[in-house]
């Protein structure tokens, strides 16, 4: 689902929101996420899931085409941990792995 599918979705399930509205909730909500993500701040959504910021020290890589070690900086990255809800919803739904027959 993308971004517009999900202003789509939610503008024919409320239809007392109009399209721009919508699209308005939607901006305004992940601007919000993103803002205390850089902040650091950990957001958490119940039935859902939580999302943080996780710490990546610096460590040695190699370069694949010429093999030289290169210095990767440190990052900051965020992480989504799915909730227990989340987690069995998808589960519930997930279609039974097939078997190879011959």
């Amino acid at each position: 689902m993308t971004r517009s599918d999900l202003v789509t979705r939610l503008a024919e399930r409320f239809s007392q929101l109009t399209q721009k509205d919508t699209e308005f909730a939607v901006k305004t909500i992940l601007d919000a996420m993103s803002d205390a993500l850089a902040r650091g701040h950990r957001i958490e959504i119940r039935g859902f899931g939580s999302f943080n910021v996780n710490h990546r020290p610096p460590r040695m890589g190699r370069n694949p085409r010429s093999g030289e070690q290169v210095t990767i900086p440190e990052k900051r990255v965020p992480h989504f941990k799915p909730g227990k809800a989340l987690r069995e919803a998808v589960d519930a739904q997930a279609p039974a792995p097939q078997s190879e027959q011959d």
